[in-house]
Formats: C-alpha cells, structure tokens, sequence
C-alpha cells in the first residue's frame, strides 16, 4: 500500500477527475463531431487542423482547454509553451484559407510529426483526449504535404527514390551579370569600404575558410569585438532573409549593413563613395555599368550581392548521393542522414539549403539561455529585435548546414568549438533528448559529407 500525503492526495484526486472529465468529453466528442472532409484538399487540412484543437498550442491565441485546472494546468501550459516555439499552425491555417504558400519548413515540421507519430505528442495525447488524429485525417495531412511540396518546391535534381527527400541537392548555378560579378568580387574584398581602409566584407567572410573568419565573434576597425557569430556568406543566396535576426531582405540590403556599423566598419557612405571616385578606373567601371547613376551606395550593394550570387557550393557527397549515385556517402554517413531526420534536424533544416529559410526558436525543448551561465546580450534577442513581439524573443534565422564542419565555432553566439557538442546539445534543447556520443558522432560524418565544392574555397 502507498501512503499518500493530505497534499498529495487532494492532487491523485484533482488529477483523476480532471482525467474523468476529459475522457466523458472525449468519448462525446468522438461520438457527436466529426471532421468535414467533403471540400477541397486546403480545406480539409484547415478543418483537420482546427478539429483537433492542435492550434490550442501551436498558435499565438490559444485558448486553454476547460480542463487546464489544479495539477494539469501547468502541464498544459507548458504543452503551449512549447508547441507554438516548434510550429504556429495558425500561420498554416491562415495560409490555407486564404490560398497562401505554406512555408517549406512548415511542411516539414508537419511531415516529421507524422512520420514520428508525434502530432500530437503522447504526453500531450494522455491529458488532451480529445486531440487524436485518425487514420484517416493522417492520411489526408500526408498527402497533402507530399503534393504541396511537390508544386511548390519540387526535388527536380534528385532521383526518383529521393524525390520526398527533405533535403533537395544544390543547384549549380544562379543567373548573374558577370561583368558585375567580377566588379563586386574586388569590392568585397576591398578595404577602402571601411573608415580607416583595414576591413574588408572578406575579413569576416573568408573565402577560402568557408566563408567564415572562425572566430567567436568577429573583429572590426581597431579590433572592436562584435556581438555576435559572422555567418557563412556561401549558398546565402538561398536564405529567405540576411542577418541571424532576419534584417536584412536580401543580399543586397546585407551588404549595405557592415560597412555602417560602428563596431564592424565604421564608416559612411559619403566617406565610401568619395574614396571610390578618387579611383579612376574605377570610375570608369562603374559608368560602364550602371551609366549615370555611377558609384554610389546602390551600385555598390548591387555589384557586391550579384557577386554572393555566385557563391553556391554544389557537388556535396549528399548532392551526389541524392542524385542517384548511392556509392557517394559511405554506410555510416547514410545511416548519420537516417538519424538526422529521424531526431528531427531534418524539420529545420530542410530544403535546398539545408536551413535558412525559417526563423526557428533556440531553445524549444529546455532553456539554452539558462544552461549557458552567460549574462543575455542583445544579440541574443533574436528576431525581437526586427518585430518588436515578444513572441520572437530567441528566434533566429535558421543557418545552413551546407558546409558546416568548415565554419566552428557554432550557434548565433559563436560558444561551440565541436561539431560533436553541437550536435548533442541541438538533440538537447531541441527535442528535450540525451544523444549518445554514437548518435552524435554518425550524424558528424553525414554533416561532414556537406561540403561542397567552389573555386574559391580550398
């Protein structure tokens, strides 16, 4: 026999009831509604959506439940929590309805969870009864993502058996000016874009070093520290934004950035632009190419972004792999992608690029700011920063993996030296797992085997 505390046993009491009550709701639930599954695909999604109250916790308004009461209260709370930090499956339905394009990570998210069976979660599912997809209403969600997928970012370069594969191989090339190309090569590597003619965009992004300066956090003018990790300027062409907080639109609007910032460049552009027209030749260029309008800050930008258009690195091991030469990745780095996707990195870290084209919350399972030990810094604020919602406080753009085991140290902040600790500590703060070092270490050689090739890179 087990005695139980006064305290404890009025919670095993509120507890059973709360279960009682649901479970009566559930069975009339189940017996009185039913899922309208007669319109059109959109439709039908939206409606098995809102149906299955997922958007109870992946949404920014969710209502609790009238069973959020006593003990489960906190458990449900949490549920919330941590449902809208993986998806807002309001954006999803608000995009069905009105014709929108769901997001190629959200499909993902969507797909990963049911693959894993974990939509809705089984601790979520013992206290939320009535949330329980049938085989049906699976079978619908499925579909309806491999056909989205396919019209919206179809797989043309993979072979047939890796054509529903999250990950799609890199294009070889994007179409570019190679008049300008060759023009905003030397300008990214030219110091005069910075006050006192030391920094280049090449500093931070070093070509030939995976386009990073692997340092924890970058230097500028007179060796001022920065705040946060300089990303790789490979395959950022692809990045639905610029910047960790999203910033910056497009390349063009990133390369308008640093050369203004008082702890990176420190300059303006009068200074820059003075300079540039001291320079004959340059002059010249510049007429050559964009007329009258001559060297200023747009031209700049323009000729520097139609040069990071260039910088695609196509031809990993995976690319060639998916592309149907199975010979390309060994045994264990396919068992390291089976693992990448079936830990869920895949639902992030998806498409083309492998990443960067979703804002994604650091820390969605447990609290990576409190583990750290280290006072916040703005740049930890995120995507809040841009938005001004509290709700995209830790929000970041999702990196690309492309080329990942050239650009350590790891995360916005630049605290990971290991591609080893890195990943672990993803399984961790992600999904709320203990990886093993075995794990850890095949989905290592999988990221290793994403290396691509450019001729600027060594």
């Amino acid at each position: 026999m087990i005695l139980l505390s006064p305290a404890w046993k009025r919670v095993y009491i509120a507890s059973a009831c709360v279960g009682v009550l649901v479970g009566f709701y559930g069975a009339y639930r189940a017996e009185s509604t039913s899922v309208e599954l007669n319109g059109t695909q959109s439709e039908n999604v939206a409606n098995i959506l809102k149906a299955n109250e997922c958007l109870v916790c992946h949404s920014t308004d969710g209502e609790k439940p009238f069973y959020a009461v006593g003990p489960a209260a906190a458990l449900i709370e949490e549920d919330m929590r941590v449902g809208y930090r993986f998806i807002d499956l309001d954006v999803v339905v608000k995009q069905l309805e009105s014709g929108g394009d769901v997001s190629e990570v959200d499909l993902m998210k969507i797909r990963q969870s049911l693959i894993g069976n974990t939509m809705p979660p089984l601790k979520y599912k013992m206290i939320h009864w009535v949330s329980n997809l049938n085989g049906e209403e699976r079978a619908v969600l499925s579909s309806w993502v491999v056909d989205t997928r396919n019209r919206l970012y179809p797989n043309a370069l993979a072979s047939k058996e890796f054509a529903d594969e999250p990950i799609r191989p890199l294009r070889d090339a994007v179409e570019v000016d190679s008049a300008k190309v060759e023009l905003g090569f030397e300008l990214f590597h030219d110091t005069r874009l910075s006050a006192n003619n030391t920094i280049s965009c090449a500093t931070c992004h070093d070509l030939a070093a995976g386009g990073v300066d692997g340092l924890q956090t970058s230097k500028g003018i007179h060796d001022q520290i920065g705040g946060i990790n300089a990303p790789t300027v490979y395959n950022a062409v692809l990045n639905h934004a610029q910047f960790w907080d999203g910033r910056a639109e497009d390349l063009q609007a990133q390369a308008g950035g640093p050369p203004l910032d008082m702890l990176e460049m420190g300059s303006t552009w009068a200074q820059i632009t003075s300079k540039l027209k001291d320079d004959g030749a340059m002059v010249k260029r510049f007429k050559k190419l964009y007329g009258d309008q001559g060297i200023t800050e747009h031209t700049i930008t323009d000729a520097i972004a139609e040069f990071e258009k260039t910088l695609l690195t196509p031809n990993s091991k995976l690319d060639k792999y998916l592309k149907g030469d199975l010979t390309a990745l060994t045994p264990d780095e396919v068992e390291g992608y089976e693992l990448f996707k079936s830990n869920n990195c895949a639902a992030c870290h998806a498409g083309e690029a492998i990443g960067g084209i979703s804002y994604d919350y650091m820390g969605v399972a447990t609290d990576y700011f409190a583990d750290r030990g280290l006072p916040l810094h703005d740049k930890d604020l995120g995507r809040i920063g841009v938005t001004k919602n509290e709700l995209d406080k830790h929000r970041f753009k999702t990196p690309t993996l492309r080329n990942i085991a050239l650009t350590a140290p790891y995360f916005h902040d630049g605290s990971v030296e290991s591609l080893l600790e890195s990943v672990k500590m993803m399984a961790k703060y992600q999904n709320g797992d203990e990886m093993t070092d075995e794990d850890a270490e095949k989905i290592v050689l999988f990221l290793e085997a994403l290396t691509g090739e450019n001729p600027h890179m060594n």
